[in-house]
């Protein structure tokens, strides 16, 4: 949410920001009193206005009902000194939609916006959200990036796509599709989490294609440890309101963090390649996302470097891990899959006509059958000029 903070305190300022930005609020903040009110709300247009040093004159309301009528989306939230009957009264008449005491507690301020953004969501009509797919590796080389990449590929043909890098420390996601470095990443943005907002989002990500965003991971360590599963929660969340996919490239550690975006995923896709040790490891993770509840009709296995020469094959997988979960196969390409990889470009670019092609087109198709194109088309004249 956009918040904006007015008061003559620069103190109390500082405290009211610090409190805001740590969960994930976009904060702005301007020196001076409530006369400030209307000029403010035109050029920033926030979501919620906080007006501090406010008296118990009703007279003083006078800005603030100057606001509360040109612009009924923006809450406005006065701390007030004194808070006579008289004035609260009239305050709630001039629109306003909390008042509180100046020195408010920390975990006071808190509610009062939790409370004021559940009415905004509530008046919001609700926009259509996009798809989150998930696809972790079941073991290492299992080609989940690949997939991952070359679907959000298919995908970017007809809708918008967000593709996440969340391997932190290892992810690579964006040299399977772009050969440039990223200028931002992940890691900037959990930097910067109060100025999350869609046109941030938006600038951090590789605009592969004009549909085919890649919001890369860290560029080291240190800023990969200050990636948190709230920042990723509030990546993600924002990321489905915006596009019609966000496609989740995940390793394979089931921490915190992941089962945050697990949680949000429409689409659970393990990846495994057809061999015993493959097979056995896809076991052990399946078990252990049905025991932390993980719905089966969520749950859709990709069985990668499908060979027919070979003893073990979907049957035999199936046999084993389940005939109830709907099933995704690919074929092995091995050497033009190699090259497209080398190249860093889709395959779909380098070879047109492989195989692999086709069955992550199909894939694409089986993910969004009812997507609203007009809901693409509208995201996707917006991609074309940012």
């Amino acid at each position: 949410m956009k918040i904006v903070i007015i008061s003559p305190r620069p103190a109390h300022l500082q405290e009211m920001v610090q409190v805001l930005q740590t969960h994930a609020h976009q904060v702005h903040v301007f020196e001076g009193g409530k006369t400030r009110m209307p000029a403010i709300a035109e050029h920033e247009r926030p979501d919620l206005m906080m007006v501090d040093g406010m008296c118990c004159d009703p007279a003083d309301l006078a800005p603030v009902e100057q606001v509360t009528t040109r612009y009924p989306r923006t809450a406005v939230l006065l701390l007030c000194a004194q808070q006579s009957p008289e004035f609260l009264l009239q305050s709630m008449r001039a629109g306003v939609r909390e008042v509180l005491p100046s020195t408010a507690a920390p975990q006071t301020l808190l509610d009062a916006v939790q409370r004021i953004a559940a009415k905004l969501q509530d008046a919001t009509p609700h926009a259509a959200q996009g798809q989150t797919v998930a696809l972790l590796p079941c073991k290492g080389g299992a080609g989940a990036t690949f997939l991952t990449t070359n679907l959000g590929w298919a995908l970017a043909r007809k809708h918008s796509v967000l593709l996440i890098d969340l391997n932190l420390q290892y992810g690579d996601a964006l040299s399977y599709l772009h050969e440039g470095r990223p200028n931002l990443t992940l890691g900037d943005i959990a930097t910067d989490i109060h100025r999350l907002d869609a046109s941030f989002l938006t600038a951090c990500a590789v605009k592969v294609s004009p549909n085919l965003h890649v919001l890369a991971a860290p560029d080291n360590a240190i800023q990969a440890m200050g990636v948190t599963p709230e920042h990723v929660d509030a990546i993600v969340a924002l990321a489905t309101a915006h596009y019609d996919f966000v496609l989740l490239d995940m390793g394979r550690v089931l921490d915190p963090l992941a089962l945050r975006v697990l949680d949000r995923a429409q689409t659970i896709a393990p990846v495994l390649l057809p061999n015993v040790p493959a097979v056995r490891n896809a076991q052990k993770l399946l078990h252990m996302l049905q025991d932390l509840g993980y719905a089966e009709d969520r749950l859709h296995p990709v069985l990668n470097r499908v060979d027919k020469r070979s003893d073990i094959g979907l049957n035999e997988v199936r046999r084993t891990l389940g005939q109830t979960l709907q099933w995704q196969t690919i074929s092995d390409a091995p050497q033009e899959v190699q090259a497209a990889i080398n190249a860093g470009v889709a395959l779909a670019e380098s070879s047109r006509n492989c195989t692999v092609v086709r069955e992550l087109g199909a894939w694409a198709e089986t993910l969004s059958p009812t997507l609203h194109e007009g809901h693409s088309g509208l995201l996707n004249r917006l991609f074309r000029r940012a």
